[in-house]
């Protein structure tokens, strides 16, 4: 289960950006997922919410957003999103690609608790 991984360098990040900000509470978290990185939410959210437990992060939402696959053609330079198991060019049919987007994982935004009131960052 590589969610449990996930979570732990997602808490590690959210704990030290909070400390950055003196954050009391971290409320949200929403974080970008490229679908080429094979995460089951569900499993990174009990993962999230276990290694949380005993820390300012304990009781925080988590957002995922599910970013899908970009490819570039190397051949006609058009991008296209393109089906599972497919990523032949749709304009000049060739399966020669980059892909540009969908294999990320990105901390995208914190709702926090500070002494001024909330911040996000």
């Amino acid at each position: 289960m590589h969610e449990m991984a996930i979570a732990e360098a997602l808490i590690e990040q959210v704990l030290e950006l909070a400390r950055q900000n003196n954050a009391e509470k971290v409320c949200e978290v929403e974080v970008s997922l490229g679908v080429m990185r094979l995460v089951v939410p569900e499993a990174l959210e009990v993962a999230f919410a276990a290694l949380a437990e005993g820390t300012i992060v304990q009781g925080a939402t988590l957002a995922q957003v599910e970013k899908p696959i970009t490819a570039r053609c190397r051949q006609c330079s058009v991008e296209y999103q393109p089906p599972p198991g497919d990523l032949q060019c749709p304009q000049c049919h060739q399966a020669d690609y980059v892909i540009v987007d969908g294999d990320e994982i990105i901390l995208k935004s914190l709702v926090c608790d500070t002494e001024k009131g909330a911040t996000q960052q």
